[in-house]
């Protein structure tokens, strides 16, 4: 399934996929703190996210609560291959190499990187 979730859909996903179920008015003041966004806007985040099968609705008295119809995990892999697909030819080489650059790793993810690889090679 290749789902196309855009930067802001996806700042609703990960509110979701943090604590859900949730009603509009939750997600909205999740979201409020971080963002500059009117609540109509986060209303149609979340309408556009149903639309497109991300979310699913619920009906609990006179709102509807929202919860993810796919897992981080699901939508994370085939977007990760497609970014790096889009802009390192698909290797995973140089996108760690270039996450690597300027202190982006730390020494957990080093760490958690090298059993990853060890974990592969077996």
């Amino acid at each position: 399934m290749k789902l196309k979730i855009s930067q802001s859909e996806l700042e609703v996903m990960n509110v979701l996929w943090r604590e859900a179920p949730l009603g509009a008015s939750e997600v909205i003041s999740r979201l409020e703190p971080q963002k500059d966004w009117s609540a109509r806007t986060i209303k149609t985040l979340l309408s556009r996210l149903v639309e497109k099968g991300a979310l699913n609705t619920e009906p609990e008295g006179r709102r509807f609560l929202y919860t993810p119809a796919i897992t981080r995990d699901s939508y994370a892999g085939p977007a990760t291959r497609n970014f790096a697909a889009r802009l390192f030819g698909g290797r995973a080489a140089p996108l760690v190499a270039h996450l690597a650059e300027g202190d982006g790793l730390s020494d957990t993810d080093i760490a958690e990187i090298e059993a990853l690889l060890e974990k592969l090679k077996k």
